[in-house]
């Protein structure tokens, strides 16, 4: 069966691959079609795409963006859109402004908590000379503080973003409708996280889904490494009962999240087939028109 992974990392954002090297591992690991979703950011796609096209791969640009909606945090997995659209441009002149303000005091938070960090020892792993977050986060990788990253957001990054009043995204009433304008699909990621639906009943996630869809969100991720059965279930449920698009992905982190494989997830407990990436491909189709 030929399989795919739309929710897949570069170190772009917090990855560890390169976008290049992505393209060559999902050829490796038997993929026949992905996406890149770097966290708010999509400067790694062009990169991707072409070495997705000399893998004799399957591709699609995407963003994972981080939204805000009735109070809480949201990963929408943006797929398909024209990045040069003025409508996508506006709302990520904005995502940008925000992931890369204040890193002197993001910098100087982390040093007060006994890191050895400094604004010349981050500057090295600014990604395409952009200076944000992630960069922090990948110079924090480097000093080998965990075996994973999620830690340095919990440690670090995060309660700095909080103190500095920081953590604010754009809101999911502005974020859809402007990806959708420029010919992409959205999907809602993980929503059993806490960026996510975490902590509601299931009632009040389908009032949550339901309004987001009244919104223009078109799908949700049916597949994803950790759902439990009843997660997995409920997901199904939803897509069928308001007509989503199913989309789904690793969330592959590379050794950032180093017990998830690329298109396999956990012990290979995924399999996404190829109609997923089709469909999707037909919904930007229908956007474009």
């Amino acid at each position: 069966m030929k399989i795919i992974d739309l929710h897949v990392h570069s170190l772009v954002s917090d990855g560890s691959y390169t976008p290049h090297d992505l393209a060559v591992h999902a050829k490796e690991v038997g993929l026949s079609a992905f996406a890149l979703t770097d966290h708010d950011n999509m400067a790694g796609n062009a990169e991707a795409a072409a070495a997705a096209k000399e893998q004799g791969l399957d591709f699609i640009n995407g963003m994972e963006l981080t939204t805000d909606f009735e109070g809480r945090k949201l990963h929408i997995v943006c797929l398909g859109f024209d990045p040069e659209h003025p409508a996508f441009q506006k709302l990520y002149k904005e995502v940008r402004r925000v992931k890369e303000g204040r890193i002197p005091e993001i910098v100087d938070y982390v040093r007060a908590k006994g890191i050895d960090i400094s604004m010349d020892k981050v500057l090295p792993y600014a990604y395409g000379k952009t200076l944000d977050r992630y960069a922090v986060m990948r110079y924090l990788v480097s000093l080998h503080l965990y075996d994973r990253a999620q830690p340095l957001w919990d440690h670090y990054l995060d309660p700095a973003v909080a103190q500095l009043g920081l953590d604010q995204n754009i809101p999911a009433e502005e974020a859809l409708p402007a990806i959708h304008e420029a010919g992409g699909v959205t999907s809602l990621a993980h929503f059993h996280k806490n960026i996510g639906l975490k902590g509601l009943s299931r009632a009040e996630q389908e009032q949550a889904i339901a309004r987001l869809h009244e919104l223009g969100l078109d799908g949700m991720e049916l597949w994803y490494p950790n759902y439990t059965q009843e997660d997995s279930d409920f997901a199904a449920y939803m897509i069928d009962k308001y007509h989503l698009l199913m989309t789904g992905g690793t969330d592959f982190h590379g050794t950032n999240r180093p017990q998830i494989e690329m298109g396999h997830g956990i012990d290979n407990n995924l399999a996404i087939p190829y109609d997923v990436y089709e469909k999707v491909i037909l919904s930007c189709k229908k956007f474009h028109k």
